[in-house]
């Protein structure tokens, strides 16, 4: 279940799965899309074409698969070279594993679409956190200019999340 809340006509606090989190200001709420709880267009950065998009999956206690699996379906959405960064940390008492990657990304066509579109320069930053109802899965695509001028933003929402 997704709640969402307006605050001063602009940042929304928004949950899933036991943790809330408030979505910066500049970022578009997007319609509601199959499997997500919450889907963000992110401004494109000067010179890129395309809009960044955040968007936060959550399946249920005990769904989804674990931390691991995810993050290599997320590399295997990636043709690159460079090993991916991952971390584990803890924010706010939850156990949080990042990534963060860079190179062609295979995008779907749709929803379960097994059609992939090859985009290059692009980078992933990713977040699962591990919530009292189950993982809660943070994953922000988009031209690497894009995703490195939301990175503050996308860090500052991560940091945020309570229970």
């Amino acid at each position: 279940m997704l709640t969402v809340l307006t605050l001063a006509g602009a940042a929304r606090a928004e949950s899933a799965g036991g943790l809330q989190w408030t979505a910066p200001a500049g970022w578009k709420s997007q319609p509601q899309r199959p499997m997500r709880a919450a889907t963000y267009a992110v401004p494109a950065a000067a010179g890129d074409k395309e809009d960044g998009e955040v968007a936060v999956f959550y399946f249920g206690a005990g769904q989804g698969g674990g931390v691991d699996a995810n993050l290599q379906r997320w590399v295997s959405q990636f043709e690159t070279s460079a090993k991916p960064q991952t971390a584990k940390k803890t924010m706010n008492g939850l156990p949080v594993t990042t990534i963060d990657l860079s190179g062609t990304y295979l995008a779907a066509a749709g929803p379960m679409s097994p059609t992939k579109t090859s985009k290059p320069g692009y980078r992933l930053r990713g977040a699962i956190v591990e919530g009292p109802q189950g993982g809660v899965f943070f994953k922000f695509t988009g031209p690497a200019k894009t995703v490195a001028a939301g990175q503050a933003a996308f860090d500052k929402m991560l940091g945020g999340i309570r229970r």
